[in-house]
């Protein structure tokens, strides 16, 4: 069993930055890669970026350039570094984990708004 719980959203301008975190806990060897994704009000979930345990990130193209994935194995921490941020960013955005024997985990969100 894989826990994930999200922080760090809130409400930002455009072209401001906001750090969101992802503690993980409960069976941490098990999980092959790990990523974070979001969902835009109407719209389904979408790929932000993964990462995988050999430390490969893959991002999606509008988010190449301003957001940075990144792990703190001490403190079981994944985080995503979010910079530029536009009003289309606005999405509640969720962790994401696979483990082994194709079982995913997810969080339970944060939300994060931009304002135009």
């Amino acid at each position: 069993q894989v826990q994930l719980v999200e922080s760090g959203g809130g409400l930002v301008q455009a072209g401001g930055s906001l750090r969101l975190s992802c503690e993980v806990s409960g069976s941490i060897s098990s999980i092959k890669d790990m990523g974070w994704y979001r969902q835009a009000p109407g719209q389904q979930r979408e790929l932000v970026v993964r990462i995988t345990s050999g430390g490969r990130a893959n991002y999606a193209d509008s988010m190449k350039g301003r957001f940075t994935i990144s792990r703190d194995a001490a403190k079981n921490t994944m985080y995503l570094q979010m910079n530029s941020l536009k009003p289309d960013d606005t999405a509640v955005y969720y962790c994401n984990a696979e483990g082994s024997l194709g079982h995913t985990y997810w969080g339970q969100g944060t939300q994060v708004t931009v304002s135009s």
